[in-house]
């Protein structure tokens, strides 16, 4: 496993992007709409920012509504999704997604509970 994202809720994404860019240094490296938000994808050289920005109602809108902006969930790489998610029922800890569906940028995820992970929304990627 390695560090892939930080996914990071905001009402302007790409005003944010720019901020990021301007005070880090770091560049836009995808850009799409997916899930009823606008995601970009932030090279920070050893993981990513990812920045969320809902058009509809959905998770990340109701974290916005309950939390304000800021980070919703860390992400960890994996290149083997089933595996990590083997090994997480083995530890009793609780998923979100019981079977790896689609996300962004064209990756296969699964998101673990919360309530078992230390109070952190985690994210597994598979690229």
């Amino acid at each position: 496993m390695h560090f892939e994202h930080a996914g990071i809720a905001t009402e302007n994404a790409r005003e944010l992007a720019e901020l990021y860019t301007d005070l880090f240094g770091i560049q836009n490296v995808h850009e799409e709409e997916f899930d009823g938000m606008r995601i970009i994808f932030l090279d920070c050289g050893n993981g990513y920012f990812e920045l969320l920005e809902p058009f509809e109602d959905g998770t990340i809108a109701q974290y916005l509504e309950r939390n304000g902006p800021g980070i919703h969930h860390l992400a960890l790489r994996t290149d083997d999704i089933e595996g990590a998610l083997e090994t997480a029922r083995e530890h009793d800890v609780r998923l979100i997604d019981e079977e790896p569906r689609p996300g962004a940028w064209g990756h296969t995820v699964a998101f673990l509970h919360p309530s078992d992970t230390g109070g952190i929304l985690l994210e597994l990627v598979e690229h």
